[in-house]
This record gives structure tokens, sequence and C-alpha cells, in this order.
């Protein structure tokens, strides 16, 4: 199915066109400026909610509320930069919305790290490609919402620890306890492909 922004539509030249575009509230601004930027954000709203329908409602909702408050864009950043920042606050006011998930804070992993990955390296810092890359991907979405949204503001958009317990509303503890468990997931799982592909090569 077509995304709401895959439409074939090229009004202004540049990001400077659209901007005075958008603050002159053009008919078709708006439009353009999804156009323009969605496709970058829509795996940011998909790797925050999980959910392939809620991120687009979350990109259409970021959208909207930049349209309607282009007036306080200071231009001290580009607009790509100023609707990533609108599409995480959209994207975790709807996580914050969602019941939250108990996490105990003494608990930890239990048993030992597959044997592929016991060089600690994180999944979010490995350069990866192809079928790894979607399967990790894979993976980060079959995460708890609570786990996948502390790998995604500490691994993936690379905030400090306290910006990232403050942007979820828990303590620094808490998000570190739910960072151990992502990683450990996320490590869990990609033995397992390791695994598969290993056997597939050993059988063919």
């Amino acid at each position: 199915m077509e995304k709401p922004w895959e439409i074939d539509l090229t009004i202004y030249d540049d990001e400077a066109a659209l901007l005075a575009g958008l603050r002159r509230h053009d008919r078709m601004a708006c439009t353009c400026l999804l156009k323009r930027y969605a496709p970058a954000l829509y795996r940011l709203a998909l790797r925050l909610t999980g959910d392939a329908d809620e991120a687009e409602d979350v990109l259409q909702e970021a959208f909207i509320r930049a349209c309607d408050n282009v007036a306080e864009f200071e231009g001290r950043s580009g607009l790509g930069t100023w609707l990533h920042r609108i599409v995480l606050n959209t994207g975790l006011m709807r996580l914050r919305r969602r019941h939250p998930e108990r996490v105990t804070i003494a608990a930890e992993s239990d048993g030992a790290l597959p044997a592929q990955l016991v060089d600690h390296s994180e999944p979010g810092q490995a350069a990866l490609s192809g079928e790894l890359r979607d399967y990790v991907e894979r993976a980060l979405l079959a995460l708890p919402d609570a786990l996948r949204a502390a790998f995604v503001l500490r691994e993936l958009e690379g905030m400090g620890t306290r910006e990232a317990a403050e942007a979820l509303g828990i303590s620094e503890a808490a998000l570190k306890v739910r960072l151990h468990r992502a990683r450990f997931a996320l490590r869990e799982s990609l033995g397992q492909y390791l695994d598969m592909v290993s056997s597939t090569g050993n059988d063919s």
C-alpha cells in the first residue's frame, strides 16, 4: 500500500523555498514537507512504536504539529533536524500513553551470552547490511516497548544516560536495566540467526 508521502509532487526547489512556503501558509507546503522528509523519519517512528500503522500516525501528527508551529523554527539547524526532534517527541508521547511495562531494577539477564557475541560489540554500533540488517531490525521491533525505546534512544539516537532516562520518564538505574535487557535480547536473537546461517552452510 502506498504511503501518504509517496506522491508525485514537486513545487519547491530547495529547503529554503519550502520553508518560505510554510511560513506563507501555502496550501501544499505541508504536503511537500511530508514528502521531502517523511521517508527518512519513518524508520525512527517505526523503531519507537514497533507498529507500522502507528508509525504513520506518529509521522502525520508530528508533521501537522510542525506545520502549525513553523513560526517557532529559528533556523539554527536544518528543517530535517528540527523535524527529527518533533517526530522523536511525538513517538515518545505515544509510548508514555501506553501502559508502562514493569521492569525489576535488581533483575539481571539469565544465562550466558551467545558464543558468537562474547566480544561485547553492540548491535546498534555494528556496520550491518542486507539480510543481517533486516534481521536485526526485525529483532529490534520484536522487543517490548520499554526495552526497544531504551535501546533506540541510547544506542541509535546517541542520547546520554540522563537525557534518555528523562525522555522516557524513568530513573537512570531503570534505563540501564532496560538497556542491558535489550542488548541481551538482541545478542541472543543475533546468535540464533548466526547459528541458523552456520547450519545452513554446513548442510550445503
